[in-house]
């Protein structure tokens, strides 16, 4: 094995080890499938343990379950990239719609915003509504903005619907929890719990 992917399996471990989002066995089911072409055996793969303290996480975990208070609804390494996050959020909006249940506007975080908080320590969240009207989304990202500076973060935005609003500085340190459900599945059961 070459010296590149032997740094690129390091790499992809050490990010899904640090995101707290996956167990080891999660972990190395997306490194087969990521390295499938590359016909190599994990099943002896030495996973890292991920201890972080939770500490950041769980305030920012605590400001995305309040903003259903204000049909807004949050979620949780949604989708790999901006435009996989959006489809996502849509695809929650139905879910929920179908349901009988309300929500005006979204906001979430991706994979690719994770892995920028593991090496930069800033975390950028994407907001919008459902209706694509640009004076709803802007009050949405305001209202997204207050709860996160209510909950003593730091915010980086220009306060338009054309940026992400940045955490900066945020630590990620999220650990891994087998009792809890993220992206949208756990996104739509804090949304509904009263």
């Amino acid at each position: 094995m070459d010296q590149d992917l032997v740094d690129e399996i390091e790499y992809m471990e050490e990010v899904l080890s640090k995101s707290g989002f996956f167990s080891k066995s999660e972990i190395i089911e997306i490194m087969e499938d990521q390295f499938i072409e590359e016909e190599i055996d994990f099943s002896d793969f030495d996973v890292s343990k991920n201890t972080s303290s939770n500490e950041n996480f769980s305030r920012l975990e605590d400001v995305f379950a309040s903003l259903k208070d204000e049909k807004i609804v949050a979620i949780h390494n949604c989708g790999f990239d901006i435009e996989e996050g959006v489809a996502d959020a849509f695809e929650l909006f139905v879910h929920l719609h179908n349901n009988k249940f309300a929500a005006e506007g979204f906001c979430f975080y991706t994979f690719d915003d994770v892995e920028e908080a593991i090496w930069e320590e800033k975390l950028k969240i994407t907001f919008g509504d459902f209706e694509n009207d640009e004076a709803n989304a802007l009050e949405i990202g305001k209202t997204v903005s207050k709860y996160l500076k209510e909950a003593d973060f730091s915010i980086n935005w220009d306060e338009t619907i054309n940026n992400q609003i940045e955490i900066n500085p945020f630590k990620w340190d999220k650990s891994y929890d087998d009792e809890k459900e993220y992206e949208i599945e756990g996104a739509y059961e804090v949304y509904i719990k009263n």
